[in-house]
């Protein structure tokens, strides 16, 4: 692998994070960015790779290519509207360790001849596709890593929904990379349990107050589920407080019982909880429990669509269970952590375990189904 696939592929949720003074949709985001004081800052912050414009529609240009590569030794991605060899020599004289290739704008007999001409050069081609048919066409050209962007550049429309089932139905035998609409915790993990690999950043960090420090968050984990709800004022507090996950039970043998999946803003993603028989209630994901005796059993799964993309390690329903940490620190793959956590605990159980997700519900509760506000916003804070 190159460094840039290598850098996207290693375990986790990984982020291309984007120098881009101004966008054609957006206007001018943040005029003076130093690219070499931001690659850096990036690399401090986590991101596996950093994106540098160089065209000048975007307020770019190839020089910051070359100052961003002497302050950071994470691969450099080259983004602008590339049609010639000769670009993709500059680009890698300049640093560069992958380069973008738009689909859109390349017909299969050019975007072939660029992809050659990077494996020549030791650069990593990014492929970009829009659409099923470009998504194709980047597998068919061999691309090893393929960008799916939810904008759409003709009318510069974010349909993040349509470009999560295209990386969906990406093949997993390649790096994938969700580009545009990340702006939030939540939009990286939807990306993520999807099936990609990265995100790219771009906009969201060049909007922050301090980039760097939105990256963090945007990467920050364990998400934070607050389950049980039943009441719209509760969600409120649950998104304000920053809670990235709203659980919403569905199971008759419960008095948390909501009356709906409800309402959630865009960043948060809705989880419908089951016990038994998953229904069919319109969510983000599901949590399915087996039924035991009654009632739900100790452990469940988290799914999107039908996938199981994350096993739940919950403690037996009202019994002690004194092996609860022990199994999720033992497990393998995403663990949602959930079973009696508070803000007293959390902490203890995340250096433990290390999950994915940690959940709360009955303890953040004044009586069964209306949460306690002080207390959610408590264990939010406490998880992070």
């Amino acid at each position: 692998m190159s460094r840039f696939r290598d850098a996207l592929a290693a375990p986790g949720l990984r982020a291309i994070a984007e120098v881009k003074r101004r966008s054609p949709s957006a206007g001018d985001l943040r005029p003076d960015a130093d690219p070499g004081k931001l690659a850096a800052e990036f690399t401090s912050a986590g991101a596996g790779a950093v994106s540098i414009l160089v065209d000048k529609r975007f307020g770019g240009s190839i020089d910051d290519l070359r100052v961003a590569r002497s302050a950071t030794s994470v691969p450099l991605l080259a983004k602008g509207f590339f049609r010639e060899r000769a670009q993709l020599d500059a680009l890698k004289a300049a640093g560069a360790d992958a380069a973008l290739l738009l689909l859109r704008d390349l017909d299969d007999r050019r975007a072939a001849a660029l992809v050659l001409r990077c494996a020549e050069l030791g650069l990593e081609a990014l492929v970009e596709a829009h659409d099923a048919t470009e998504l194709v066409r980047a597998v068919e050209l061999g691309a090893e890593v393929i960008g799916i962007n939810a904008r759409d550049l003709d009318t510069f429309e974010v349909d993040r929904g349509a470009a999560l089932e295209l990386v969906a139905s990406a093949p997993r035998d390649r790096v994938i990379v969700a580009e545009s609409g990340v702006s939030a915790r939540a939009h990286g993990a939807e990306a993520e349990l999807a099936g990609a690999d990265a995100v790219l950043v771009g906009s969201a960090l060049m909007r922050a107050p301090d980039p760097a420090v939105k990256l963090r968050e945007l990467l920050a984990r364990p998400l934070v589920k607050i389950c049980g709800l039943t009441r719209e004022e509760d969600v409120a507090v649950a998104a304000e407080a920053g809670a990235d996950l709203a659980g919403f039970i569905l199971a008759r043998e419960t008095p948390r019982r909501a009356p709906s999946v409800l309402a959630v803003p865009e960043t948060m993603l809705s989880v419908a909880v089951y016990v038994g028989e998953r229904g069919d209630a319109p969510s983000d994901l599901a949590q399915l429990y087996a039924r035991e005796n009654g009632h739900r059993s100790r452990d469940g799964v988290l799914l999107r669509g039908d996938r199981e993309v994350a096993r739940v390690i919950d403690r037996a329903w009202c019994e002690e269970d004194p092996g609860h940490i022990e199994r999720a620190r033992a497990a393998e793959g995403r663990i949602v952590l959930a079973g009696r956590l508070t803000a007293d605990n959390v902490g203890d159980a995340i250096e433990a375990a290390r999950p994915w997700a940690v959940d709360a519900s009955s303890s953040l509760e004044l009586a069964p189904g209306i949460k306690d506000h002080d207390r959610v916003r408590a264990f939010v804070a406490a998880a992070r």
